[in-house]
């Protein structure tokens, strides 16, 4: 029942995001395939067939879920606040490190593969994005910053 409830809640809301996504959403120029009005879309109907069948049927009749859990969920939304915060200013690949690092030491891996997978999602990530998708991802504020006062270092 528990199920039943939270879809239809997430029902509605996503609902009213299709109607953002299919109306409201638009860009002056395309800079890819799809287009930027196409993401929201797929992510508005992909999300409502999936709430469609937890209504139709649920997996359980009750929600149970351990302290661990909830502490989980919670941390990887602060995680993933802090991530977004810290895109602009520290640039895709070492904010993709710090996040894929530290989920991944959250969810049990030791630090050197925790360091090794987060390295391998930001460095890899940025060279997917970049390079096959010719995605402009920023480079880092901060990043931006150090290089410059450590050429102008160089060149006195």
């Amino acid at each position: 029942m528990v199920d039943r409830i939270f879809a239809g809640v997430l029902l509605i809301v996503t609902l009213a995001y299709a109607v953002i996504a299919f109306t409201a959403i638009s860009a002056p120029f395309q800079y890819d395939p799809l287009g930027p009005e196409s993401w929201p879309q797929i992510l508005s109907v992909v999300a409502i067939i999936c709430l469609l069948i937890i209504l139709w049927k649920p997996d359980t009749d009750e929600m149970s879920v351990a302290r661990k859990t909830w502490f989980r969920l919670a941390a990887t939304v602060v995680m993933l606040a802090a991530y977004a915060e810290l895109y602009e200013p520290f640039g895709f690949v070492l904010s993709t490190i710090l996040f894929g690092a530290t989920m991944s030491a959250m969810l049990g891996a030791g630090l050197l593969r925790a360091l090794v997978f987060g390295i391998a999602a930001g460095v890899g990530g940025y060279l997917f994005c970049a390079s096959l998708l010719d995605l402009n991802l920023p480079s880092g504020e901060l990043i931006e910053q150090i290089l410059d006062s450590s050429a102008e270092e160089g060149a006195s």
